[in-house]
């Protein structure tokens, strides 16, 4: 019964343990799908499920015939080309971090567009290089195909086309790979791998890659001709090199560089300003790029300051080629991270923006997107694609509605493939470093999340700082996995070492929390209820022991061999004569009234270790008194403890295991052990798995905590009368509950009957 009075509320109802909850109300049967039956489904065929999977894999299905053409084309057009112009820029900048000729960013830039456009499910985002991913495919170039110098002897004294053409090579054939990992997880449905890079491990990856690309450019800024590179420490050798080198520095590459990062940077904070005032944000990129090569055009910055250009670009696109297989074998670990941070970075981007527009994108669809945009733009010599932020937010802020602005932006790259590369021919390769630097500014402005992750949650901070750490100083390949391993051993830290608590009533309430954290909290004097936030399995079972231990503040297993040893002694000295009963109480003859601890501990663990016999004993032995014969016993102040399962999800067979053990280890000393809050699988699973038995049963369970003390508190007022014989003493216990509508007291009135008969 429920009554509501006011801001209170009351509730009139049984003390339900689970077997009397299931007493009265009846579970429904419902029929769990078994492997099999997931078998059929999937391998089932009707027309609804036909067109389900063809809407799946082919969205533009879905919303191409949706399309609104008066209403968005404009604003789609206008998209498209600010966005198609940011890319081309982006792909010539981005193809410095893969170590290929920058005609070969336009690819990367122009086929994943076409493919994700039928395949892809996110409006927004935009598909191409992405600076992390290059760097990603330019360390394996670089580590396959090292630079021509005396330091690398590995390259073979190669000429500079041939080492290009080995580079575009492997380029292609990693991101091929990378696209098939991506297909495969894409089609098994295990999009969800996603949530193992967590927010903070992706920043901090992202930020050293920022790093990484950072430095990598330094060369071109300074106009240094020095190596790349790769593997551990790769940015310190980078360092080094152009330090050594920094009075070689181009003095033009130098300040053209500097101008173009200081206008592009004033220009972007205005643009984000006054962003709700500029219906299209100033495409100062492309402004400074056309007038830097108009400037090292009619100035010949080539042969007059021997600046490093952009150089001719092939016009046209090249026919497909098969990727490397050899390539293949010695790259499987840089295809699968590059799969994975690719699909990692574009999923986070859409799902801000499908939540911004309200509309829902497939994690699994978008692998697959990913997957054949990789594989289409690899076998046509492009490297790796996913989004990159900057993109995507001009995508989105200048109107585009659709993917159409994204295949339109892709037409701007196939025109300027096609037709007008060469006017990009004079442009300083310099100018596209710098480029590429101020577009690193929001991943470094990731710095800032540290203090902030440190006062909300330190192992978040820390997972944050390793993985920056580890892909700085390691390479971002082994980086990356330093830094999922770590946020793995957090997870498991967290699980294994859990916050266990003790706790206790909200006066007046049946609202239980830690009794460390509130001052009007009531602990029922001889109940103990000890909460595990974690799952008990086979890796904190050990721990969740100790903790409990500490918790009552006694071994269970300790005061039972103690009371064994103690009874043994005791059943001794009555056989001896040495124990009499009188109506003082139990009287010792013995001359020695000290035990040696050898002789006690002369006993097997086995045997100490069984359940307390005292049925062939003439009286009942007070455990918590003063024993005869001065023996010693550890006292207990406790009869009852309650286990708040509300928080545990699973149990293995090992926890399982270690919990009945030490349950029945409470039970030998007569403390009654309750189980409360417990989920219906968990309930389920220990049924199954044969937990309860004659001393466990399913009685000790209950619905609440709250349930489970008044049960405890129901039985307890009853009143008892225990007899007692001590040959010519009979001792009454009288035990009376009084209850009070704000304190429950336990009155304990102890009283002797002296017989004068002897039996």
């Amino acid at each position: 019964m429920y009554e509501a009075l006011g801001n209170q509320y009351v509730v009139s109802r049984t003390i339900y343990s689970e077997n009397i909850f299931k007493a009265e109300n009846e579970k429904v049967h419902r029929h769990h799908k078994t492997f099999l039956d997931h078998l059929r489904i999937f391998f089932g065929c009707s027309k609804e499920k036909a067109k389900k999977i063809a809407f799946t894999f082919f969205p533009i299905i879905s919303w191409l015939p949706m399309y609104q053409v008066r209403e968005w084309i404009l604003s789609d057009i206008v998209s498209g080309v600010s966005t198609g112009l940011v890319a081309v820029l982006q792909g010539l900048a981005f193809a410095l971090l893969v170590n290929v000729t920058p005609d070969y960013g336009l690819y990367a830039a122009f086929f994943p567009v076409i493919i994700y456009f039928f395949f892809g499910t996110s409006k927004h985002i935009s598909v191409g290089p992405f600076p992390v991913l290059s760097l990603m495919v330019g360390t394996a170039v670089l580590r396959l195909v090292p630079d021509n110098s005396i330091d690398n002897p590995a390259s073979g004294n190669l000429t500079d086309s041939e080492i290009n053409e080995k580079r575009i090579i492997v380029a292609a054939s990693v991101t091929v790979l990378a696209g098939i990992f991506q297909l495969a997880l894409g089609l098994l449905q295990v999009g969800f791998i996603v949530i193992y890079l967590s927010d903070a491990l992706i920043s901090g990856f992202t930020t050293a890659a920022a790093i990484h690309v950072l430095v990598s450019q330094l060369k071109f800024i300074f106009g240094l001709q020095i190596g790349s590179p790769s593997g551990p420490l790769s940015s310190f050798y980078v360092l080094r090199d152009v330090f050594t080198n920094i009075t070689k520095t181009n003095i033009a590459d130098l300040v053209a560089s500097i101008i173009i990062m200081v206008v592009v940077f004033v220009v972007k904070e205005i643009n984000d300003r006054y962003k709700s005032k500029i219906p299209i944000p100033i495409p100062i990129e492309v402004i400074m790029t056309v007038i830097a090569t108009g400037v090292s055009y009619a100035f010949d910055f080539q042969n007059t300051y021997k600046v490093s250009i952009v150089g001719k670009l092939q016009e046209g696109f090249q026919p497909p080629q098969a990727p490397s297989l050899s390539v293949f074998q010695e790259c499987v670990a840089d295809g699968f991270s590059i799969g994975i941070v690719g699909f990692a970075v574009a999923y986070s981007v859409a799902k801000v923006y499908s939540v911004k527009h309200d509309y829902v994108i497939n994690g699994n669809q978008e692998l697959v997107a990913f997957g054949l945009s990789n594989i289409f733009g690899g076998c046509f010599k492009g490297f790796a694609a996913s989004t990159s932020l900057s993109r995507s937010a001009v995508q989105e802020s200048t109107g585009g509605k659709t993917q159409v602005a994204g295949l339109l932006s892709a037409l701007i790259v196939m025109i300027v493939t096609l037709a007008i590369g060469f006017l990009l021919e004079p442009l300083q390769k310099s100018v596209l470093g710098a480029l590429v630097i101020i577009n690193l500014k929001g991943m470094l402005m990731q710095f800032n999340e540290i203090p902030i992750l440190f006062r909300k949650d330190k192992y978040d901070c820390l997972v944050w700082v390793v993985s920056f750490l580890g892909a700085v100083l390691l390479g971002l390949d082994l980086g990356l996995a330093a830094g999922v391993g770590f946020e793995l051993l957090t997870v498991i830290f967290r699980a294994q070492f859990p916050k266990c608590s003790q706790m206790a009533n909200i006066g007046g309430t049946d609202i239980y929390r830690n009794r460390k954290d509130y001052s009007n909290i009531y602990e029922q004097h001889g109940i103990k209820i000890f909460r595990c936030p974690s799952p008990i399995f086979f890796a904190n079972i050990d721990f969740f022991k100790d903790k409990l231990v500490a918790a009552v503040n006694f071994n269970p297993l300790r005061v039972l061999r103690k009371r064994n040893k103690a009874l043994r002694k005791i059943k001794k000295l009555i056989s001896k004569g040495e124990l009499q009963i009188s109506p003082k109480g139990i009287i010792s003859t013995s001359a020695n009234q000290y035990e040696s601890e050898e002789e006690l501990d002369n006993n097997s663990i086995e045997e100490l270790d069984q359940p307390i016999n005292i049925s062939d004993m003439p009286f009942v032995i007070d455990w918590n008194s003063d024993l005869a014969n001065r023996l010693k016993v550890p006292k207990i102040d406790m009869h009852s403890l309650i286990i708040d399962f509300g928080a545990v999800s699973f149990l293995d067979m090992s926890g399982m295991k270690g919990l009945k053990a030490i349950f029945k280890d409470f039970i030998k000393i007569d403390v009654d052990v309750y189980i409360a809050g417990i989920d219906d699988n968990l309930l389920e699973k220990l049924e199954k798995c044969g937990f309860f038995d004659d001393d466990i049963t399913t009685s000790i369970i209950f619905l609440t905590i709250h349930d489970a003390v008044l049960s405890i508190l129901e039985k307890k007022n009853l009143d008892t009368f225990v007899k007692l014989k001590e040959d010519k003493v009979q001792t009454f216990i009288f035990l009376k509950l009084v209850t009070t509508r704000k304190a429950i007291i336990n009155e304990v009135v102890f009283a002797q009957n002296h017989t004068s008969t002897v039996r």
